[in-house]
């Protein structure tokens, strides 16, 4: 981000502005909408500058700003579309400490004006940082006809009424009670009986103030943050506090709101772990003192998530849940070498199991698996590797059995290592990331393109 956004307060401020022309009338089209007093510098001004001055909207003079013009001004716009000139007004600006836009020259402007949306008091600001103007003003255009012009009033009225809204505790009751205006009772109320529904509607939410909160288990998908269910978005908007693994990416946890509470209870296989007792009771106090809580889990949380337990834990303590499922790895694995976890003549059914568990390595039913053409998705397995590949070959297994590793499965830095099982100790051992191992499953040709082999990853 090269332009930071931020709103600036105009209010009793000074803004100046050179140029005569048309490039000087658009600007100032958008500083009259603001409350600073503007200062134009023009000797020849285009008939709607000179209107507004003989309005009293603007101040008009002829000339450059002097030392003093300049002294304190908030911003200086150098619009006179005369590049020398312009060059010289922005060099004034600059010495005397002020922020300098030249119109049309993004590389020697301090800031830049973004196109607006104006529902005043809201407003959107749309920017591109130069790159592509044309989509900004789509942009502008879209807004304009979602936006109702309603929404200035529902936000100046409301605006008015938040010191009475701080009776609401802050966090959750306070920002339902928003919502229910913003987006329910005040576009149904009349215009001139919105105060009145504001006060209604507040008594309504005082009366349920000390509701109990909510636990949201969501799935956070297997790490791409387009792959994120629409319903799981809508709970991270709503959350007053996140706990998360540690495998969800940093792209997700970017999704919760700026006031949420984010909490890491990561766990590492056969490293540091947060004990499970601990992240029941997270959940359980944060409910207890009315906070939507989202239990961010990577992948599906009823695949190896300990989801039982967590549930349990909270209906113990009488605290309302939802679960709400992600896409898992092993679907994003499959996707990724072009492949289904099933096919008609190959395999009728498909394991999802883990390489390890509370006991240690895990055992499953060899013998099944040992199979040809049977396929497996193998969570939780570079540790457990040469254990899983004994266990097979014991069971009747072929060595050449193909083995895919996908690591970081569906985020933008996967690798993809095709394999056999006679190689899946040693092609695992190499592997730094979290990894999915596909037991009888070999990447489709195309999806080959970004395929490595062990060879290839030890050169």
């Amino acid at each position: 981000m090269q332009h930071f956004p931020i709103y600036l307060s105009t209010t009793d401020r000074t803004v100046l502005l050179v140029g005569a022309g048309q490039a000087a009338v658009a600007k100032l089209r958008l500083l009259l909408k603001t409350q600073a007093r503007l200062l134009v510098f023009a000797d020849h001004p285009v008939a709607e500058i000179a209107d507004w001055a003989r309005e009293g909207r603007i101040e008009l003079r002829g000339g450059l700003p002097t030392e003093t013009d300049l002294d304190g001004a908030l911003l200086l716009y150098a619009a006179s579309e005369d590049e020398t000139l312009d060059a010289r007004v922005a060099q004034l600006g600059r010495a005397a400490g002020g922020l300098v836009n030249i119109v049309d020259n993004l590389a020697d402007s301090a800031f830049i004006t973004p196109a607006i949306v104006d529902r005043d008091p809201v407003t959107v600001a749309i920017g591109t940082e130069g790159a592509a103007p044309v989509l900004a003003r789509a942009i502008k255009t879209d807004l304009e006809a979602r936006l109702p012009a309603r929404l200035g009033l529902l936000a100046r009225v409301g605006k008015a009424f938040r010191p009475l809204a701080e009776a609401l505790p802050f966090g959750r009751a306070r920002r339902e009670f928003w919502a229910d205006y913003y987006f329910n009772t005040g576009p149904r109320a009349p215009e001139a009986e919105l105060e009145t529904a504001l006060q209604d509607l507040l008594y309504d939410h005082l009366a349920k103030r000390d509701a109990p909160g909510h636990v949201d288990l969501v799935g956070a998908g297997p790490g791409d943050p387009e792959l994120l269910t629409l319903k799981a978005r809508r709970a991270l908007d709503k959350a007053d506090v996140v706990i998360h693994d540690r495998l969800v990416a940093p792209e997700i946890l970017e999704l919760a709101r700026r006031e949420a509470l984010v909490i890491d209870v990561g766990k590492t296989g056969f490293g540091p772990s947060t004990p499970q007792d601990h992240i029941h009771d997270q959940m359980i106090r944060h409910a207890a003192k009315g906070a939507h809580v989202v239990r961010l889990k990577a992948g599906d949380p009823g695949v190896f998530g300990r989801l039982d337990e967590e549930l349990e834990a909270l209906q113990a303590a009488g605290i309302a849940f939802a679960v709400i499922p992600g896409i898992t790895a092993a679907s994003a694995a499959v996707a990724g070498i072009g492949q289904s976890l099933t096919r008609r003549g190959r395999n009728g059914t498909a394991r999802l199991i883990t390489g390890h568990d509370v006991k240690g390595y895990a055992e499953q039913d060899w013998r099944a698996l040992a199979r040809a053409g049977e396929v497996a998705a193998i969570y939780m397995g570079k540790r457990a590797a040469r254990f899983l590949q004994g266990r097979l070959l014991m069971h009747g297994a072929d060595p050449a059995t193909p083995v895919t590793l996908v690591e970081y499965a569906s985020r933008p830095d996967q690798r993809t290592i095709a394999t056999t099982l006679a190689d899946l100790p040693e092609t695992a051992a190499a592997l730094d990331g979290p990894a999915v191992i596909l037991l009888g499953l070999a990447p489709r040709a195309k999806a080959k393109e970004n395929t490595q082999t062990p060879r290839e990853m030890a050169l």
